[in-house]
């Protein structure tokens, strides 16, 4: 019983392959390294399968993928005898997208073609890529060690619906027949497909074969002698050894560039990438590429990364997340160990002396190919941290270990470079400190401008001494676990005291207490009519133009991660803040003069709002501030 069965698409994978055969079009070729890379990887499962089930094999354990062309039908097809569908999964595998976020993904797209191709490439299209050249796509597979009797063929015009029925097929694996368009004829020819494979399939270590015709006999002449008869065969047009086994002087720029693309699945060259054999008391081989851009997505908790693991050049698992830290998530390639077991499973991973061995070491040589790039090339160091960067800033509290590394390839903006782009190193602050300075300067705020038109700053300006400007969500986290670098504190200036030390010369420490002393009745009145909406009332050491500012206290919590975790639905300890005053501003010698003490409370009461509303960007009751500050100038109108 044949069994035949129409299924629609999934939602997301209409519009994949509507928005594919538009955007994608300029480079339509991809579609057969899409369709090798995929029937590669199923000989690799094949033979990992096999290890424990030598029977998966059926007596033919030479793995290939065939590649021919039929030009008076128009098709071409791609065959492996890797390790096949089932037909419960050819439904999952070839009418769904199983990837999580997918609908946000969706969501991103602009409907401009340019820009919807590279989110496309990024998104890894793999076999939807076969109706950029196809009317009409053909699957025949069958699970290895299944029966012939349960094949399963596939068959799709691209639209709205998909057939699966129940055929008879004698090989394992999988054959795809593209029904190519009438104007996409050219690849059914021989010629036009090798040199394709030649170009993107170099690198897979299962060999890529297409069928050369044999030659007929030819006589003797007198001109020649008899030439004999030779058989047609098939031919591998791929090296079809591991690239990462070959050393690195035989392999080319393009070559790598390639076999990237192949484990990733992304379309944009990678940025750079560090090809390193390692022997002696563990031997391994690893090969990882930093991308150029970031998956669309990153963010995703659910998204799978980590390296694709080989043992004794045996494929065994996609992301094995076990060999790279969550803050380098972005990191794509392979290690091949010699040392693991090929039975190995993610729960032997978890605990293996070997696998904590290769982490630290594959961690470091990706901190390494980052310090060489920061070093050597500035502007392409600039362009990965603008893709990665908030995704590095998680490292100084998950790796102790590297925490110092991780840190000189933090940028920060700066009010050094007056600019809104983050690409100043914690080396280049230290470098430009001011004699007698201790400490590293920083502010955390909402936005840049927020941060570089902060209050807090006004002192340090005036006095030439550069502060850090952070204005991302991630940044109060990553401060509260990186409080030092080479020996300097880093050091917030919306809390506590300034701690200018030697910054602060003899004079002005004078002129500071002396406005301190004079200045002990006006903090006493203030702090009588705020109460407890304030922990003190000081005199401030850091404003020259605004008259108030709030400070968060030491070991209290900052106004950002305050933020941070109510918006994770944390509930935070009430903390008051600490008032601090500026009596030499006009507003604040005005105060000083109010005899009236209601008229006076309300002055306070307005300037602390207004402090709290700069420092947070908004207030619990915005309409009493309001209604406050109307009254007051009403007041002043009379």
């Amino acid at each position: 019983m044949s069994q035949q069965e129409t299924h629609g698409f999934q939602t997301e994978v209409k519009q994949l392959l509507n928005l594919m055969i538009h955007s994608l079009y300029s480079n339509k070729e991809i579609f057969l390294r899409e369709l090798v890379s995929n029937a590669a990887d199923a000989a690799d499962k094949l033979r990992y399968e096999a290890l424990t089930n030598d029977a998966l094999y059926e007596g033919d354990g030479e793995l290939r993928v065939r590649i021919s062309t039929d030009k008076e039908k128009g098709t071409v097809t791609i065959e492996d005898n890797g390790i096949g569908m089932t037909r419960d999964s050819v439904i999952e595998h070839l009418g769904t997208i199983a990837k999580s976020g997918t609908a946000d993904f969706f969501k991103n797209l602009s409907g401009d073609e340019s820009k919807d191709s590279q989110l496309i490439g990024q998104f890894g299209v793999g076999f939807y890529s076969s109706f950029i050249v196809a009317d009409k796509v053909t699957v025949r597979t069958r699970a290895a060690g299944h029966s012939s009797e349960e094949g399963v063929q596939w068959e799709s015009a691209g639209e709205g619906d998909f057939t699966v029925e129940n055929i008879v097929k004698e090989n394992r694996g999988t054959e795809i027949v593209l029904h190519l368009r009438e104007e996409e004829k050219e690849f059914a020819d021989d010629f036009r497909l090798r040199s394709i494979i030649t170009k993107y399939s170099d690198h897979i270590s299962v060999p890529v074969e297409m069928f050369e015709p044999g030659t007929p006999a030819v006589e003797a002449t007198e001109e020649q002698e008899a030439v004999e008869a030779t058989e047609g065969e098939w031919k591998a047009m791929n090296k079809a050894t591991a690239l990462w086994t070959r050393n690195k002087s035989d392999v080319s720029k393009e070559e790598y560039e390639e076999f990237y693309k192949h484990i990733s699945h992304d379309f944009t060259d990678p940025l750079i990438w560090s090809h390193n054999r390692v022997e002696g008391k563990q031997e391994y081989t690893s090969l990882l590429y930093i991308p150029s851009k970031a998956p669309w997505d990153m963010w995703n908790r659910d998204r799978k990364h980590g390296l694709k693991l080989f043992v004794q050049r045996v494929f065994v698992m996609d992301d094995a997340e076990q060999f790279m830290p969550s803050y380098l998530r972005f990191v794509q390639g392979l290690i091949d160990s010699n040392d693991l077991p090929l039975n190995v499973s993610r729960e032997i991973l978890q605990d293996n002396k070997i696998t904590t061995a290769l982490r630290t070491a594959v961690t470091k040589r990706v901190l390494g190919m980052l310090e060489k790039l920061a070093k050597n090339d500035a502007e392409k160091y600039q362009s990965f941290w603008a893709e990665f960067g908030q995704v590095l800033k998680e490292g100084p509290a998950e790796d102790f270990a590297n925490k110092e590394r991780v840190a000189g390839l933090l940028r920060f903006a700066s009010t050094d470079t007056g600019e809104a782009t983050a690409n100043v190193s914690l080396a280049d602050y230290i470098e430009r400190m001011k004699e007698g300075q201790s400490k590293i300067y920083y502010i955390v705020a909402d936005s840049h401008e927020a941060a570089a038109n902060s209050p807090h700053l006004e002192l340090l300006r005036k006095k030439g001494i550069e502060v850090l400007l952070m204005s991302e969500r991630i940044d109060e986290w990553l401060i509260n676990h990186l409080t030092e670098f080479d020996g300097k504190q880093l050091h917030s200036v919306t809390r506590g005291d300034l701690e200018l030390g030697d910054l602060e010369d003899a004079s002005e420490k004078e002129a500071q207490e002396k406005l301190e002393t004079e200045s002990e009745g006006l903090v006493k009145r203030v702090k009588d009519a705020l109460g407890d909406k304030v922990s003190e009332v000081k005199v401030t050491t850091r404003l020259t133009d605004t008259p108030a500012c709030v400070v968060a206290g030491e070991g209290e919590m900052s106004t950002q991660m305050i933020k941070l975790m109510e918006a994770a639905g944390q509930s935070v300890p009430e903390s008051k803040p600490r008032f601090e005053i500026n009596p030499e501003h006009p507003l604040v010698a005005r105060l000083n003069d109010e005899q009236d003490e209601e008229l006076f409370a309300q002055w306070s009461d307005l300037l602390l709002q207004q402090a709290q509303l700069s420092e947070k960007g908004s207030l619990a009751d915005p309409s009493a501030f309001i209604k406050l500050m109307n009254q007051m100038l009403l007041a002043q109108l009379k």
